[in-house]
């Protein structure tokens, strides 16, 4: 992993902790947008020409990467695009479980829509209190993250697919922004029944992409009729089929583009041999804080965690860290250290050497 810290020149001057807000730009993707570019002033409209082609292409590696059917991706600039899209033509009376304390882009999308909505709580026990608000409120789609942005909390993979299993009729709809890129992943074995993600995190991709993953004919469920059973017309598909209405317009292969080669990129490291990489630097870094003792209670009860943490401090602190050159966020009620493959133990350890000077 040392020897891949070259390709990202902020590396260079900085600690950077912060892919939860940011994921970086490196070398060899500059390159590829670069000649993207290139390509489009030397051609022109003839640049476009087969544009279909490539994006059926980006379609098809995000399906590989994700255990999905490249037939179920839709390309989206971005999840929260995405996922109104969806709760556009849900039926308003249609009850919704949250997570108290999730995503703005879930959470306020949700309840200002005017949805039925309850709550589970995101705590050390968050499982099992899906299941009981399951249980208790009987509510048709649970939408949720996967990793809670603030804290890290991540919700086991076993227990979304054996809940699945029990509740079959319920609409699982997750955001997988802070996850996908963090660790193996098989869609089509998750029991979600949709996932979306916008690339500039974990997945490097930049700006302006992401993408919605789904299940077996869940596409078909969730298209209003009255689009389905519209007059035929002699437009072409990319006007009238069912990915249209999150597709419509143009899609720039130049974002597209840089989400495919960052997979590409992300495949060539293995994604297994990342996961391995953070869980290391998860477990260093949580028993590090904790020796600090500056993490949340229920963090430290959880078996396993994200890479995303968050410790207590403040502006001040803040400010402290990026005097020092570690690039961190303020988030919620303290400061969130977020580490990726390009990380090292020696991040975490030049971070601790302050905090510890700090006091």
């Amino acid at each position: 992993m040392k020897n891949l810290r070259k390709e990202f020149p902020v590396l260079s001057n900085n600690t950077y902790l912060n892919t939860a807000s940011s994921g970086l730009l490196y070398d060899s993707l500059l390159e590829f947008r670069q000649e993207h570019d290139l390509d489009f002033l030397i051609g022109g409209s003839l640049f476009r020409d087969h544009q279909q082609d490539f994006l059926n292409s980006v379609r098809k590696t995000i399906a590989t990467f994700f255990g999905s059917s490249d037939n179920n991706v839709v390309l989206t600039p971005n999840f929260s695009l995405g996922f109104n899209t969806i709760l556009s033509t849900i039926d308003k009376n249609k009850k919704v479980l949250l997570l108290d304390e999730d995503y703005p882009s879930i959470n306020f999308a949700v309840t200002s829509k005017g949805f039925n909505v309850c709550y589970a709580t995101i705590d050390a026990t968050v499982e099992q209190n899906i299941e009981n608000a399951i249980q208790k409120h009987k509510p048709d789609i649970f939408a949720f993250s996967l990793v809670q942005y603030i804290n890290g909390i991540a919700i086991d993979l076993d227990f979304l697919t054996q809940l699945k299993a029990k509740y079959p009729d319920v609409l699982f709809i997750a955001d997988a922004t802070q996850f996908c890129g963090t660790k193996t992943f098989d869609f089509n074995a998750s029991g979600i029944d949709i996932l979306g993600c916008s690339g500039y995190k974990w997945l490097l991709g930049g700006y302006g992409n992401g993408f919605m993953l789904f299940n077996h004919e869940v596409l078909d469920q969730i298209t209003p009729s009255s689009y389905i059973d519209a007059p035929k017309t002699n437009y072409d598909p990319s006007y009238t089929s069912l990915r249209a209405r999150f597709e419509c317009g143009h899609l720039d292969t130049f974002n597209f583009g840089s989400l495919q080669y960052s997979l590409n990129f992300l495949n060539k490291i293995g994604i297994a041999t990342i996961e391995e990489h953070m869980n290391t630097l998860s477990e260093y870094a949580k028993s590090e804080f904790v020796k600090l003792n500056v993490l949340e209670e229920n963090v430290v009860k959880r078996q396993r965690h994200s890479t995303i943490f968050n410790i207590k401090g403040d502006q001040k602190l803040h400010l402290h860290l990026k005097k020092n050159h570690i690039i961190t966020s303020l988030r919620g009620p303290g400061i969130r250290i977020s580490l990726h493959f390009y990380n090292t133990i020696e991040d975490v350890k030049k971070l601790i050497d302050v905090l510890y000077r700090y006091r």
